[in-house]
């Protein structure tokens, strides 16, 4: 036993294999005795049977590097951050027309389509990390953009055959029920005349609104040609709360009960002319109420507020401009009612966002036109589409057209 003893000390001292593991002592019997300590080499009572595996300790379980964790959690922290403002503006989105036009929330909810790219983007990353409810969240704030702005993708009404074939001719044909119609905010009469004329001219529009024009522009516009294609005109007079110039309307056709002050408004004057599509008057309009600025508190949707007064008049409109306002304000939509239709939501050709235009970051990197402000507003027993945008040198805006269809009665 105290051969035992000693060994069992002994093995103590004993070097480490060279998988780090220390051997395990070897039993000794003396007299046929059995050791505390059997031989790892036998298996049984001394058999020569093949040697039992020796231990190996578990591996340590496999951890995530400290940095990625990090990494992720400052990336989660900034998704639910982006995702908080994208509901912020959602909210802002749904505040009454009475309420709509309070300081900044004009401005942020300008930029409501937006938040569906933002929320797809949060989306896409949330399920690449696992993220499960960052990505529910997302999931529903894209189906509730997606619901109020699905006349931008599913049209409503389409343009016939006849109104498409008519608007590419040559030779314009002021007796028919088409039209090519165009708007355009000039900037305080900076923009191009001739490229006006000859954009007139290249789209065979017949139907021309124009904001913003200065006495400067109408010369222009004159010397360029202007009344080569569009003969018939009415211009609002200056006035006291002329927004940036006045507004002005020039047509193909005659034109009737013209007016420069279609209603009374706290922004320039309307002015208004009817014009024969086969029988049938529509009354244009060309309209621009002051911007949503906080300089401009009230005036924007008391503004807006003065166009709707329209939906009780007994005259089938097209109201054409810049509205300084999206389709996603409230007041907008008030504008609107259930009598008028914006030919944007309405046509299902996604969006023709006009503003800003000619713009560069340092002089350098281009902006995109980011807002969809200027609009063709008309009443339901017409159709519009064939929505198009175009840059026009000098301004900030860029021209929208669209294809007029007047059925038939």
């Amino acid at each position: 036993m105290v051969y035992d003893d000693f060994d069992r000390f002994l093995s103590e001292f004993e070097e480490p294999d060279d998988d780090g593991a220390r051997p395990r002592p070897r039993s000794h019997a003396r007299g046929g005795g059995v050791s505390e300590f059997p031989d790892t080499d036998a298996v049984g009572s001394g058999s020569d049977a093949a040697s039992a595996p020796a231990h190996v300790p578990a591996a340590a379980p496999r951890r995530t590097p400290a940095p990625y964790n990090r990494a992720v959690r400052a990336l989660t922290a900034l998704l639910w951050l982006a995702t908080l403002v994208i509901l912020a503006v959602m909210v802002l989105r749904m505040t009454p027309n009475w309420l709509d036009g309070r300081r900044y929330i004009p401005i942020a909810v300008a930029f409501v389509p937006w938040m569906a790219v933002l929320s797809a983007i949060v989306l896409a990353i949330a399920l690449a990390i696992r993220k499960r409810a960052l990505a529910v969240v997302s999931v529903v704030c894209l189906l509730v953009q997606l619901c109020w702005h699905v006349g931008y993708l599913y049209p409503r009404e389409a343009l016939s055959p006849a109104a498409r074939a008519a608007v590419q001719s040559a030779q314009v044909d002021t007796t028919d029920r088409y039209a090519r119609i165009m708007t355009l905010n000039t900037k305080n009469g900076c923009a191009d005349a001739e490229q006006i004329v000859r954009t007139v001219r290249d789209e065979h529009v017949e139907v021309l609104a124009l904001q913003e024009v200065s006495a400067d522009l109408v010369d222009r516009l004159n010397a360029a040609g202007i009344r080569e294609v569009l003969p018939y005109a009415t211009v609002a007079s200056p006035a006291a709360n002329d927004n940036g110039g006045v507004n002005g309307l020039w047509s193909a056709a005659p034109m009737s009960d013209a007016t420069g002050d279609l209603i009374p408004i706290e922004a320039s004057s309307i002015p208004a002319a009817s014009i024969d599509f086969g029988g049938t008057a529509i009354r244009f309009g060309s309209v621009h109420p002051f911007s949503p600025r906080p300089s401009n508190q009230g005036l924007w949707d008391r503004g807006l507020g003065a166009i709707s007064q329209l939906r009780g008049d007994e005259h089938t409109f097209v109201l054409m401009g810049d509205f300084n306002a999206t389709w996603d304000h409230a007041s907008f939509r008030y504008l609107l009612g259930d009598r008028f239709v914006d030919s944007g939501e309405n046509a299902g050709e996604w969006f023709h966002m006009t503003y800003p235009a000619n713009k560069t970051l340092f002089g350098v990197i281009p902006v995109p036109a980011a807002v969809e402000i200027d609009h063709i507003v008309h009443d339901r027993g017409v159709v519009v589409g064939d929505l198009d945008t175009v840059s026009i040198a000098g301004s900030d805006h860029k021209a929208l057209l669209g294809t007029l269809e007047v059925p038939g009665e």
